[in-house]
């Protein structure tokens, strides 16, 4: 059956209530009812919690053949947790048949490969998968298909049921002995814990992971004890200096810079800046510059941003500190800057769920506040819609992230991409992979130019009236073609490897095993 962005879903797929994509609002107004965790009829007094490792804990916990574990990714590629968990489990108590449902995967979990390849695990949910677990499951090599969502997509999941989680692991960088936690006051810090507390609060166990034990009571707790079974005191949980991969940090060249100045110009052309005006840039280099561009609009115009949303970093703790910002609404931190702001002005913070963020089921959530949102992208076509999973071979190798929520929730999403990249354009008739809807995708910022959704006639006439010159997304598709060439259609096999999720839960799109080159 053919959904709402022009993919084909197998009809195998479309079981157990499950449909295709019909338009980011097809969901609006049905209600479900919450799926609840294990919960104790009552509870012996305890002086602590803490066991004695993460085997003991596993134990404690039930671990078996068949289930399904979860993890965060807040140390990036510095996690040290997942898998340390998953050798305890597979090596040390021979268990198979694991489901890993992660908030993404990435280098940090290389040794997941390994045992997707020997069978040991049988399933992968997540927000986003890099690095050769990618590789693997782009090889046909995990027994099931993949399960793909975003951070919003991910908890509404974990909410209705769907994602049924036997035992969460929470790195945590701070915990007390009764398993209150957070991402601050240890040595080791990652910031906010926000992509796990859907796990804490849902998952039928929960194991806190910590290396740095505190007295009680540990606060503010983002994890609260409530939610947490055990808690295991480890040498070192992750490395916090890899949080900041090198998608996260400001560009400085001259062609992204430009790109960056260009969204900034758009932004002050549109009615919604102004003060207090919201705003949440990607984690690709050109969108974090975007920041100080609009600094200068702020300071002309005497505005202040309201609140800043999502992933913070650095650059923008930065505009906090001359006053630029009001508030800092956190759900990840991106680097050691951020984290330590955090650390130092709790008052100027909040630290959000993945729910609060951006989940589409709930009745609140922040992404749906947003003004502004500048994104990257791997690919985008004439019809605006984006892809930042798979790369131009087909292979798994990015992450939906909040990337479709913010697109969705957001009153001007701006795609800023450049047009090809080496001799691939960027600009292009189908995406691989479709991660992002055109239908949320507002503007696409180039570097030979700017096309705006004809969806948008308000937005064209913004532009205009401010003598920002644009172009149609046909336009820069061909002008990629003519640079680099008509680029040739990937052969596919009928095996589906992954199945992107919209962020509602209605299938979006498949990636299929890509049929071996011949030589």
């Amino acid at each position: 059956m053919k959904n709402a962005v022009g993919r084909e879903i197998p009809d195998a797929l479309l079981t157990d209530g499950k449909e295709v994509y019909r338009g980011k609002y097809h969901k609006d107004g049905q209600y479900f009812r919450k799926a609840g965790p294990r919960v104790r009829r009552a509870e012996r007094p305890q002086a602590s919690k803490v066991v004695a490792s993460i085997r003991a804990a596993c134990e404690k916990c039930g671990a078996r053949n068949g289930m399904t574990v979860s993890f965060h990714h807040a140390f990036r590629n510095g996690d040290y947790v997942t898998s340390m968990v998953m050798k305890v489990l597979v090596e040390e108590m021979g268990l198979k048949d694991l489901t890993v449902a992660t908030t993404s995967l990435g280098s940090a979990q290389d040794l997941l490969a390994d045992y997707i390849e020997q069978g040991k695990i049988v399933g992968i949910q997540s927000s986003g998968v890099r690095g050769r677990i990618g590789e693997v499951i782009s090889a046909g090599k995990l027994k099931t298909s993949a399960i793909i969502r975003s951070h919003g997509g991910r908890p509404r999941a974990i909410e209705t049921g769907e994602l049924a989680i036997d035992i969460s692991f929470i790195a945590a960088s701070a915990a007390d002995d009764y398993g209150n936690a957070n991402g601050t006051g240890g040595k080791n810090n990652c910031g906010t814990l926000g992509y796990a507390v859907a796990d804490a609060r849902y998952a039928d166990h929960v194991v806190v992971v910590t290396d740095t034990l505190v007295p009680f009571p540990n606060s503010p707790a983002p994890i609260a004890a409530i939610d947490v079974d055990y808690v295991v005191v480890v040498d070192e949980i992750g490395d916090p200096e890899k949080i900041g991969t090198k998608e996260a940090r400001v560009t400085e060249d001259p062609r992204n810079l430009m790109m960056a100045e260009n969204c900034a110009k758009i932004i002050a052309a549109t009615p919604y800046f102004k003060d207090g005006f919201s705003f949440q840039t990607g984690v690709g280099g050109p969108s974090l510059a975007v920041n100080r561009y609009l600094e200068t609009y702020m300071r002309e115009r005497g505005i202040v941003m309201g609140f800043a949303l999502g992933g913070m970093g650095g650059n923008i703790c930065d505009l906090m500190d001359k006053g630029l910002v009001r508030r800092l609404l956190d759900t990840q931190d991106f680097d050691t800057k951020a984290i330590e702001h955090l650390a130092a002005h709790p008052d100027k913070h909040l630290e959000i769920s993945t729910s609060e963020y951006a989940n589409p089921a709930n009745k609140g959530a922040y992404v749906n506040k947003l003004d502004f949102v500048v994104l990257a992208a791997l690919e985008v076509d004439t019809d605006f819609n984006v892809n930042v999973l798979t790369g131009s071979d087909g292979v798994l190798r990015g992450a939906p992230g909040g990337h479709p929520d913010t697109a969705a929730g957001s009153k001007c999403c701006i795609i800023v991409t450049p047009l090809v990249r080496g001799r691939m354009a960027t600009v292009c008739k189908r995406v691989v992979t479709v991660t992002t809807p055109g239908d949320c995708v507002d503007v696409v910022v180039t570097d030979y130019g700017i096309a705006v959704n004809p969806m948008r006639a308000d937005l064209i006439a913004c532009l205009d009236a401010a003598g920002i010159a644009h172009t149609t997304i046909e336009a820069l598709q061909e002008k990629a073609y003519g640079l680099v060439g008509t680029p040739d259609e990937l052969e596919w096999e009928d095996r589906v490897i992954a199945v992107l999720e919209a962020r509602d839960g209605t299938i979006l799109d498949v990636v299929r095993k890509i049929k071996p080159l011949r030589l």
